[in-house]
């Protein structure tokens, strides 16, 4: 009877399984949260919106470009986002976290998209054009080259 598995494969997959969990904490560490400089920029209808510290709490109602409004066009009063305009996203920032906590969308996609909170996430509702994403600064994500050729 021939012997299918032997010690040697034993101990290379006991191997490879120790360097992907390696590799996979070394590059969760490397990635945890977007550092204090990290910025919640958001975008409507392919032009900047407003950008934000990601380390200051707010909400932030974000009309659709369908409504013709601007952001400093948006009041300050208490009234609910639903009451003002037709077409809207209400962004969260909290806690570090980013998060749509209301839309006037039919499919609710960016809603339960739920929180980001790492350089480079995103939220993207189609409906309204609204593009939430964060900018870790300079935190050492992103921005460089990824590779160079001749």
């Amino acid at each position: 009877m021939k012997q299918y598995i032997r010690k040697a494969d034993i101990i290379l997959l006991i191997v490879l399984v120790i360097a992907g969990l390696a590799a996979s904490a070394a590059l969760s560490m490397s990635r945890s949260a977007a550092g204090s400089d990290a910025r919640v920029i958001i975008e409507s209808g392919g032009e900047l919106y407003a950008t934000y510290p990601l380390s200051e709490d707010r909400t932030v109602i974000v009309p659709s470009p369908q409504e013709g409004v601007s952001a400093a066009d948006v009041p300050d009063d208490s009234r609910p986002a639903s009451e003002q305009f037709t077409h809207y996203n209400v962004v969260t920032v909290s806690g570090g976290k980013v998060s749509v906590s209301e839309a006037s969308c039919k499919n609710q996609v960016c809603v339960h998209h739920g929180e980001i909170s790492q350089g480079g996430e995103s939220i993207v509702c189609l409906p309204n054009r609204l593009v939430v994403r964060i900018d870790p600064g300079s935190s050492g994500e992103g921005g460089g080259y990824d590779s160079v050729t001749s």
